[in-house]
Order: structure tokens, then sequence, then C-alpha cells
């Protein structure tokens, strides 16, 4: 039997959708997120040793991020796609087999490594096979569903690493972790790929420049570029801070993993409903962030349980608003330079959330986490705002 040219082009998209979501899940399936600082303190590690080894690998990223965006441009991005894993592996095998301060920070660069190989490299590769396919309007559904899977992924191994450490220890959670990583690496090989890599001395830095140079001569590129880190740095960084904020609403401590489940189903749901998102445009963008904004401030004013919901429903307003960034800055890009420009938000992105942090800190130091929450909820409502006023310039450029 023949398959028409639209049947077989949806097999092709199914195939790299599938491979996509299952790499996603096993990205994120990483039994040690729970339980690696327990290794740390138990190994004898003090605090100011853990903040550094963390530290240690934002920097490894920050580094990174964007030289290793412009070489998936000049080479293959499937390479680099089933490298990052085998970096990571290695990275938590030298945790559990020689644990010390030395270890863990030889294991936080090969990780940061790893990250960095694939970030900008997925989201290129993924878009223009989609365009190849005639499909590309199809991305934010399907990064949407790729980022839903990596969040289920979290919550699994969230909820496996306690049994698995009570028999095994962090060995045994250790070496599920790297089986995973090898997984994810060996999945990443069924990627396809279709692009032909730059070619002769002197390509990566090559790239490197054609990327840069397009932001500077396209100011729809640069504000896609910026876009990126306004909506994604801020719940990102917060996401980290979201056990005080549900233990000072004054429920019992073993009550906080469920509170928290119910925030993460939230993330969960803006991701699967990205595709819709695609939709609303530049003025749905904007009304998306203002009302998630507003949803943030007060569920966390609220300091009770039940405005959680409420802070639960902004998460899932922002991981779509997320994906909805991502796709217009992939609709912008030229072909050439898409993994490294991926890369230059990714950069943008990391910078951001480290000033979230240090934002974070000093407000939380003097006011209740709930006030700190309301307090990032401001720069979401002056990224609608932006968007808002810039909407009639975007449209006379062609960009929703």
């Amino acid at each position: 039997m023949t398959l028409t040219p639209t049947r077989g082009s949806d097999v092709r998209v199914r195939r790299l959708t599938t491979t996509l979501y299952g790499y996603a899940f096993l990205e994120d399936f990483i039994l040690l997120y729970p339980v690696y600082a327990l290794l740390f303190s138990d190994t004898g590690l003090t605090v100011w040793q853990i903040s550094s080894l963390f530290a240690l690998w934002s920097l490894t990223g920050v580094l990174l991020e964007v030289p290793s965006g412009a070489w998936a441009d000049a080479v293959s991005r499937r390479l680099l796609l089933w490298l990052g894993p085998l970096f990571t592996a290695t990275g938590f095998a030298l945790w559990v087999l020689l644990p010390s301060y030395g270890a863990f920070a030889v294991g936080f660069i090969l990780w940061g490594i790893g990250g960095a190989l694939g970030s900008g490299a997925r989201e290129a590769l993924v878009y223009d096979e989609l365009e190849r396919l005639d499909a590309a309007d199809r991305y934010a559904r399907v990064m949407g569903r790729a980022r839903a899977a990596g969040l289920v992924a979290v919550m699994a191994a969230m909820a496996l690493a306690g049994p698995v450490f009570a028999r095994g220890g962090h060995t045994a959670v250790g070496a599920a972790s790297v089986l995973v990583c090898l997984l994810a690496a060996v999945t990443a090989t069924r990627f396809p790929e279709h692009r032909s890599p730059a070619a002769g001395p002197g390509s990566w830095t090559a790239t490197l420049r054609a990327g840069l140079a397009e932001a500077r001569a396209d100011r729809s590129v640069r504000g896609a570029l910026l876009l990126v880190p306004a909506v994604g740095a801020v719940w990102g960084a917060l996401d980290e801070y979201t056990p005080l904020l549900v233990r000072d609403t004054g429920v019992a401590d073993g009550t906080v993993p469920h509170l928290l489940l119910l925030i993460w189903a939230g993330a969960t749901a803006g991701s699967l409903l990205a595709g819709e998102g695609e939709r609303l445009g530049t003025a749905g963008l904007a009304a998306l962030l203002a009302g998630a904004g507003l949803a943030l401030a007060a569920g966390s004013a609220a300091d009770t349980p039940a405005g959680l919901v409420l802070v639960a429903l902004a998460f899932g307003g922002f991981q779509a608003a997320t994906v909805l960034a991502d796709a217009r800055l992939q609709r912008c890009i030229e072909d050439t330079g898409r993994a490294t420009l991926t890369s230059v938000a990714g950069l943008g992105t990391e910078l951001a959330t480290v000033a979230v942090f240090g934002g974070y800190a000093a407000i939380a130091s003097g006011h209740a986490h709930g006030t700190a929450f309301a307090v990032f909820a401001v720069p979401y409502l002056v990224t609608a705002l932006l968007l808002v006023l810039t909407g009639p310039l975007r449209s006379r450029r062609g960009i929703p």
C-alpha cells in the first residue's frame, strides 16, 4: 500500500514527536534529583560547600550556553542531543562511586556541559524538522507536550526515589539515574535530522557571528530574544521557593508535598494547553501574562492553602506563555542560526534567573514568602503592557 504524501508526512511527524516525548521524559526522570542534597550532606559537605557546587553548575551553563548553540548549528544537532546525556551519566557515576567534594564538583561540571549541549539544539532540530514536513504550526503544541512529559517525569522520580533509596541507598538511586541517562542517549539517536551542517574551518565561529548578526539586524528577533527570559526567568526561579510558600500557609510539613503536586499539576496543564494558546496572538499573550501575574499576586498574598489554587493557575499560565515565547522566537529566526539564537535566549534566562534569586533573597529576608511572590508578579504585568504597546509594530512586520 502506498502512502499519500499527507499520510506519509503525518507518520514522520509522529516519529519525531514520539522520540521527543520519550527523550524529554528520560531527561527529567532522574531519581537523584530529590535526594542528591542528602548525598552531599551525608558525605560531610557544609552548606557553603553545597552552595558552591550549585554556583559551579550555574557558571558552567552560563559559559557554555551560547558556544554550544553555535556548535549545534555548525555540526549535527542530533549528535549533541545524544552526547549530552552521556556527560551527565558520567557525572552521576562519579558522585556515587567516589563521593567527595572534588567528585561532586566534576560531576556538576559534566552535568552543566550535558545540559548546555542540549539547550538550543533540541528546539532547533524539532522546529526545522516540523517545518520540513509543513507542520511548523504544530511547534507550540509539540513542545508544550514535551515540557509536560518532563514535568510528569519529575513527579514520577519524586515518587520512586523514596522506595529505591530505602532499598539500595545512594548507590541504587545513582545507578538508576545513570541508566536513565544512557537510555536518553539511545533515544536521541532516533531523532531525524535532514539539515546539512556547516562545513569548513572556522564554521563554528562563523555560525556564531552569523547568528549574532541576525539579532543585531532584525528588531523582531531582538524582541523575541528578550521575551523568552522575560517570560521564563521569574517563575522558573520562584519555583525553587514554592515549598517555603506552601509551608507559610500554615499546613503541616507532611502536607507540603501534596500541595506542591497541585502547583506542578497546574504547570503541566499549561504545557498541554500551549498549542491552543498559539491562536492568541500578541494581545492574547499579553492578556495571558497579565492574568497569570494577577493570579500569582492574589494567590500568594492570600497566605492560605486555598490561595495556592490561584498560584497553580498562574504557573500554568506562565508555562504556556514560556512555550509560546519560544515558538515566537523560532518563527523569527532563519534556519542557519536557530540553535545559536535559542541559546542566546537561554543565556538571558539564566542570567535573569540569577538576578531573581538575588532579589527574592532581599525581599524575603524582611517579609513573608507570600509577599515576595506577589512582588514578582509585577514584571509580568510590565511585560504584558510592553507587548500591548509594541503590538501595532509587530503587526506591521507580519508577526501575530
